[in-house]
């Protein structure tokens, strides 16, 4: 028996050092900072939250409809296989019912594509400044994270990526419109990258912010083609679910049965997939607050560069800010009440993504970011 505890001493060891060595320098995504951490912070009784990329509309009528109607069943379990919203997913995008992926916001989607394909000794390609989840998401996999520098600094270099790709590489991923940096490739681009890729390589297209430039992009779920192809979603975004946490992915038959070996049961939760549903079939009061956001957008960027501050064109619900005492203005919009997103953690010390608020957000942001500069430039 002696020798029995000896063998699990050691075998506890060798997985708290497997556990120490894989986990060494992971950390947790860190989100934008609460409303309420500010107030408390700076003695403030508002705050504008501009920091989350979150719609402030709402979610469409219908969803909130459905929400309260769904809340009276919360003690039951969910459809554990999301049915109702996989098959209204697969008729909006004209896709068969197996197609389609359900996930606790795209988020949990990406993690689980990413923990299905790849793992030891295999690698994961992206961006060097795309959604930091990718890099948490393969760290945790335990697969070699492999980030290209960007061209430019904001936009997805695709052929160095392409270049970039070896035998050991299992998953790639493509954040467009990009979070934190909001640019864009259009389809044939986007086509000619993945023509260049192996046939065996999974390729996530995360389109988080697709509806922002839905008419600019087409319909990528049927115009793109490669085997391996995922086309990630969220409702988190236009749809103004956040809160709820629902997001889908569609990708093959094939490949969505394997991931879903991953997916934890009932993931999706009663009052979201009936949020979901519902959101769905609004998709003009959706559309019509996609405009909203859009044109609030172009203000905010015509504002920056009137200022000389406009990091770069943004198309998604958020505009980049740039300035070399960015800490400085961080603070000072903190003081005023105004949450921004600093983008240190990319490599960006000197920018700040601002969410697109509604009109009287923005309008107190640029508000406050005036009488900023005006101080600064005393």
């Amino acid at each position: 028996m002696a020798e029995d505890w000896g063998s699990m001493d050691k075998m506890i060891i060798d997985w708290m050092a497997r556990a120490v060595s894989q986990t060494a320098g992971l950390y947790p995504y860190v989100p934008g900072k609460p409303v309420e951490q500010l107030l408390n912070e700076k003695g403030l009784s508002h705050a504008v939250k501009l920091a989350s990329n979150e719609n402030p509309y709402g979610p469409s009528p219908k969803a909130i409809k459905a929400i309260s109607a769904a809340a009276s069943e919360v003690n039951r379990y969910p459809d554990g296989d999301g049915n109702q919203l996989k098959h209204t997913i697969a008729d909006f995008h004209a896709v068969s019912r197996d197609q389609v992926l359900l996930g606790n916001g795209s988020n949990e989607v990406l993690e689980l594509l990413i923990r299905c394909f790849a793992g030891a000794g295999d690698e994961v390609i992206f961006s060097s400044r795309a959604f930091i989840v990718y890099a948490l998401a393969t760290q945790a996999s335990g697969a070699c994270a492999v980030s290209v520098q960007e061209a430019d600094g904001l936009t997805h270099d695709l052929d160095a990526m392409a270049a970039a790709v070896t035998d050991k590489t299992k998953v790639v991923c493509i954040a467009n419109p990009n979070n934190p940096t909001g640019t864009l490739h259009g389809q044939s681009a986007i086509q000619i990258f993945l023509d260049k890729l192996p046939r065996d390589v999974v390729v996530i297209i995360d389109e988080a912010y697709y509806e922002f430039v839905a008419d600019e992009l087409g319909d990528s779920v049927h115009e793109l083609q490669h085997p391996g192809l995922v086309i990630s979603r969220t409702f988190s975004k236009a749809y103004g679910l956040a809160g709820c946490r629902v997001g889908y992915a569609i990708a093959a038959a094939e490949i969505v049965a394997l991931v879903n070996r991953f997916r934890e049961p009932f993931n999706v939760n009663l009052m979201a997939q009936a949020a979901a549903v519902a959101a769905l079939g609004d998709r003009d009061w959706v559309m019509a607050r996609v405009a909203d956001s859009n044109a609030e957008r172009s203000r905010l960027q015509d504002a920056l560069d009137k200022l000389g501050l406009l990091g770069g064109e943004s198309f998604a619900n958020f505009v980049l800010l740039r300035h070399s005492q960015c800490s400085d203005l961080l603070r000072q919009l903190e003081d005023r009440g105004i949450i921004p997103r600093p983008l240190a953690a990319y490599g960006m010390a000197d920018y700040l993504r601002i969410s697109v608020g509604n009109h009287e957000e923005n309008s107190a942001f640029l508000e406050a970011l005036n009488e900023i500069v005006a101080g600064l430039q005393e």
